[in-house]
């Protein structure tokens, strides 16, 4: 009797040890996604705000939203994931750099002008395809506009779309989008007062509208700007 008490007192004891090892095996549940919301600031003018909303996930792709208004009505908007994942904090242009760093006088802020602040194509937020810097002119894969001028984009990057680094370095980029109206025509056109677009020409394109290529809002993921940020 002796002896069957205690085989029963140990398979008892063992049984708190089975049902711990079982839980200590399980994987742990991913972290929930947190996004990051990216104020969207008016550039050269404009009357544009909104946000950008970018979201990693767990299989390493990255969610992007952007709603915006005050766009131009009924035009396609190019729309960029400025910086790169070299470690650089990348800002927005300040209200000062829309005349210090007007290159060539027209009183507006070139896609180039820019380029020294919120930094080099990163992603091109086309609507669908590539997403490389290749596309960062593909006017016809960018969201256009609705009739209240109101942009809304919601698309999920994979990881293989994303450039090395893209989700470690989130806080350093920033989100721009292009498009302007110059002369009230309501669309973009070669005979504007600022004519050709001289970065489509850096990129050996001819024949774009510098009015489609200027930024019209830009957002930094910490909000700074060259004036605030030290860079």
């Amino acid at each position: 009797m002796r002896s069957k008490a205690i085989f029963a007192a140990a398979a008892a004891a063992a049984l708190p040890l089975a049902g711990a090892g079982t839980a200590t095996a399980q994987e742990p549940p991913p972290p929930p996604a947190v996004p990051t919301v990216i104020p969207l600031l008016p550039l050269n003018g404009t009357d544009v705000t909104g946000t950008a909303t970018l979201t990693p996930n767990p299989d390493g792709s990255l969610r992007v939203q952007v709603n915006a208004s005050g766009m131009v009505p009924n035009q396609p908007h190019a729309q960029h994931i400025h910086g790169n994942a070299e470690g650089r904090d990348f800002v927005c242009p300040g209200p000062a750099e829309d005349l210090t760093k007007d290159r060539n006088g027209d009183g507006l802020l070139s896609a180039v002008d820019g380029s020294a602040a919120y930094g080099p194509i990163f992603i091109s937020l086309t609507t669908d395809g590539a997403t490389d810097s290749n596309s960062a002119l593909a006017l016809d894969r960018f969201p256009v506009a609705d009739d209240t001028g109101q942009v809304v984009y919601d698309r999920t990057l994979t990881a293989e779309q994303l450039p090395d680094g893209t989700i470690a370095h989130l806080a350093d980029l920033t989100v721009v989008e292009h498009g302007i109206d110059v002369d009230g025509n309501g669309q973009y056109n070669l005979d504007s007062p600022i004519g050709e677009s001289e970065i489509a020409q850096v990129m050996n394109a001819t024949g774009v509208p510098a009015e489609a290529t200027y930024p019209a809002a830009c957002g930094a993921a910490l909000g700074g700007t060259p004036e605030n940020s030290g860079n």
